[in-house]
C-alpha cells in the first residue's frame, strides 16, 4: 500500500513539473514574441530617425556644391586678369546669395524641429505610462506621427470609439488645440484580413469609418476646429510589416493623428531665399 502511494506521489511531482515546464516554456515564447516586437519598433525608430532631415540636407548639399563652383569660378576669374570686374562681382554676388539661402535652409530646419521636439515632448508628457504602452509618437521630415492601437481605440470589429480612449483623446485634443497653426489629418489603416459586415463592405470602409469616428469626437467631444480637420483611410496598403504574424498583423491596426504645419505658411518659410541686405 505505502509503494502505491508512493509512486502515485512520484507521478504527481513528474506531471505537475512537465505543466510547470510548458508554462515556463510558453511565457519564455510570448516574451520573446515581445522583444521581437521591441526590436522592430527600435529599428523603425532609428531609421525615421536618420530620414527625418533628409530633404532639407539634399538641397543643402546641393547648394553647397553649387557654392564650391562658384568658388572656383571666381579663383579662375581672378588669375585671369583680362575677366572684366562686372563678372567677378557677380560671381561674388551669387556665392553670398547661395551662402545666405543656406543659413535661410538651416535656420528652417531648426526652427520646424524645435516647434515639433516642443509638441511631442508635451504629448509625451501628458500620457501615462499605460497609455504610451500603446501610443506612439513619432516626429518624420517635420511631422508629427501619433499612432493609436485599434484595440485602445475602438470596440471590437467596430468603428465606434469606446469608453477607454476618451481619457487620451481629451489629452490629444488638448494638444492640438494648443497648437492652431497646425493641420490634422485623421488616417485609419487595417490588417490584410478580409471584413464583410452590415454596412462595412472591406477595409478600405472601416479604415475610412475609424478615421472618421476619430476627427467626429475631436470636434464634438474636444472642441477642436473641424476646419483643421481631415479624415482618410488607407485600407490594409499602407502596412508597418507584413501581415504574416499576429504581431504584425496588431501593429498594422492602428489610426494614425497626423499633425503638420499648414501648407500655406510652410511654403512661406522655404518658397525663396531672403532678399540681400
Amino acid at each position: 500500500m505505502r509503494k502505491n502511494i508512493l509512486m502515485i506521489s512520484l507521478v504527481a511531482v513528474v506531471l505537475f513539473s512537465s505543466c510547470a515546464s510548458k508554462k515556463e516554456l510558453v511565457a519564455c515564447q510570448e516574451e520573446n514574441k515581445t522583444l521581437q516586437g521591441n526590436y522592430q519598433e527600435t529599428k523603425e525608430q532609428l531609421a525615421a530617425a536618420n530620414t527625418r532631415v533628409g530633404s532639407l540636407e539634399e538641397q543643402i548639399a546641393e547648394l553647397r556644391k553649387t557654392n564650391a563652383r562658384l568658388q572656383s569660378s571666381l579663383d579662375k576669374s581672378l588669375a585671369n586678369t583680362s575677366q572684366n570686374n562686372v563678372s567677378i562681382e557677380k560671381l561674388v554676388d551669387q556665392i553670398n546669395e547661395s551662402n545666405q539661402y543656406i543659413r535661410h535652409l538651416v535656420e528652417v530646419k531648426s526652427k520646424s524641429d524645435s516647434l515639433n521636439m516642443v509638441l511631442t515632448n508635451n504629448l509625451t508628457r501628458s500620457l501615462s505610462k499605460e497609455e504610451l504602452k500603446e501610443v506612439d509618437v513619432q516626429v518624420l521630415k517635420g511631422v508629427v506621427y501619433i499612432s493609436l492601437a485599434d484595440n485602445m481605440l475602438y470596440k471590437s470589429g467596430s468603428y465606434e470609439i469606446n469608453d477607454r480612449a476618451a481619457e487620451t483623446l481629451s489629452k490629444i485634443a488638448k494638444i492640438i488645440k494648443d497648437y492652431s497653426d497646425y493641420d490634422v489629418l485623421i488616417e485609419g489603416n487595417t490588417d490584410d484580413v478580409p471584413i464583410k459586415r452590415e454596412n462595412i463592405r472591406n477595409n478600405w470602409d472601416l479604415s475610412c469609418l475609424r478615421a472618421s469616428s476619430v476627427v467626429q469626437a475631436l470636434q464634438n467631444d474636444y472642441g477642436v476646429d473641424p476646419k483643421r480637420l481631415t479624415a482618410g483611410g488607407r485600407g490594409e496598403y499602407n502596412p508597418l510589416q507584413p501581415n504574416t504574424t499576429e504581431v504584425g498583423k496588431q501593429r498594422n491596426r492602428r489610426t494614425q493623428i497626423i499633425i503638420t504645419p499648414k501648407l500655406d505658411q510652410f511654403m512661406d518659410l522655404i518658397d525663396k531665399a531672403p532678399d540681400g541686405e
